[in-house]
């Protein structure tokens, strides 16, 4: 059994892991709404490619911003949150601008959503994604080398799962396959979340808690990481992001003055400390 929050109660869990609560109804619903009329907007200056990245489940990726004629493309892959339940990659392409006029590709995978599926699915499925995105780099024109992993909430979980060994070698990927990783909000120990209201759709077992913990499997030699997260945070997700950082041998870069939902939408703005530190681990663009 885990043990991360094991002093704590299910109505300590549920408060400490409600991130919706901390923000209420109608903020929530304005954020959700900003993410899709971002990507509405990004889609008024780019045309992404759709691809299928997983025949096993169908599931799809958009490719945004790369360039068939130039030279490789760094690119940045993007996992969007909804606790393993909601959002789809229709809400999650609007800092695909922001990098394409740096000479970064934006790669941003759909997976199937909780509960038709186990999270071990969920995970399964992105690790798919990004095997696919590295296999065919070469003839995407993505610089194999510079393909950073990115993701927020039930994203970053999954951006700590791909960080994990042993699943890129049974892939025919090297262990060093992933240039970058920013986890942004996370959720690195799933031990609280099979002990509160997430529980209800996940049906976590004692086995899933350790196989799928990014702090149970942290990598021998992990990818340059930054492990972020918002100013204005629900408890268990500050405490999860400072272990899961601590682990790694670092300080949480915390962005003052945004909350868990709005804090990615900022990723669209070069200027901003989102974007910057983005932009630090996939260096320079091609043009």
């Amino acid at each position: 059994m885990s043990a991360f929050d094991a002093d704590l109660g299910r109505a300590a869990l549920d408060a400490d892991y409600g991130a919706q609560a901390t923000v209420g109804p109608a903020r929530f619903a304005a954020i959700m709404a900003d993410y899709r009329a971002a990507t509405d907007a990004a889609l008024a200056r780019l045309a992404p490619a759709e691809h299928v990245h997983d025949p096993q489940s169908g599931e799809r990726l958009d490719l945004w911003g790369a360039d068939p004629e130039g030279a490789p493309r760094p690119a940045v892959m993007f996992i969007h949150g909804g606790y393993w339940r909601m959002l789809a990659r229709g809400d999650s392409g609007f800092m695909a601008p922001m990098l394409a006029e740096r000479g970064i590709a934006t790669v941003v995978p759909d997976y199937s959503l909780s509960p038709a599926v186990t999270l071990a699915e969920i995970v399964r499925q992105v690790r798919a994604s990004f095997a696919w995105l590295w296999t065919n780099a070469p003839r995407l024109n993505i610089d194999r080398k510079r393909i950073v992993v990115t993701g927020n909430s039930a994203g970053g979980h999954l951006v700590g799962m791909l960080m994990a060994d042993g699943w890129r070698t049974q892939a025919g990927l090297p262990r060093d396959a992933i240039a970058g990783a920013m986890p942004i909000s996370g959720l690195y120990d799933l031990g609280p979340l099979s002990r509160c209201f997430p529980q209800d759709w996940l049906s976590l077992s004692q086995g899933d808690v350790a196989a799928l913990s990014p702090l149970a499997n942290l990598p021998a030699r992990p990818p340059k990481t930054i492990v972020v997260r918002a100013g204005f945070e629900p408890a268990g997700f500050v405490r999860q992001s400072d272990a899961f950082a601590a682990a790694l041998g670092q300080t949480v870069r915390v962005i003052e003055g945004r909350n868990h939902f709005d804090v990615i939408l900022d990723l669209a703005d070069a200027e901003s400390e989102m974007a910057r530190l983005l932009l630090s681990l996939v260096g320079p663009g091609r043009g």
